[in-house]
């Protein structure tokens, strides 16, 4: 599976952005995604995820009520609508994709795209 990441850039805090993360998987609906995100010198963290159906989805604790995940299956393609930015949001953002149950933990999804960059100026 193929990943890609856009819709990175800068933006003043308090901004919006919407990441999209186009796949090539013809049976992406088989495939539970997420965003995960990488500020330097620190570890990939998770931010967001999404079920298979786009039913249900789980957020970090740090976005919760400004980011927003979704998914449009007969595009295969996965969104993190991204409102009220701050500073400490700045980081190379990463799609991904597993088979099977979605997951919060970056070790349990296989396919990842080649991130897009997010900076938020304060």
């Amino acid at each position: 599976v193929q990943l890609q990441a856009s819709g990175g850039g800068l933006v003043q805090a308090g901004g919006s952005l919407r990441l999209s993360c186009l796949a090539s998987e013809y049976s992406f609906i088989k495939l539970s995604a997420g965003w995960f995100r990488q500020a330097p010198g620190k570890e990939r963290e998770s931010v967001a995820t999404i079920t298979r159906s786009g039913s249900q989805t789980y957020y970090a604790d740090s976005v919760k009520g400004r980011f927003t995940i979704s998914r449009d299956n007969a595009k295969s393609t996965v969104y993190l609508e991204m409102k009220s930015l701050r500073p400490e949001d700045t980081a190379v953002y990463y799609c991904a994709t597993r088979w099977g149950p979605t997951s919060l933990a970056a070790d349990d999804y296989g396919n990842w795209g080649q991130g897009t960059l997010v900076t938020v100026s304060s």
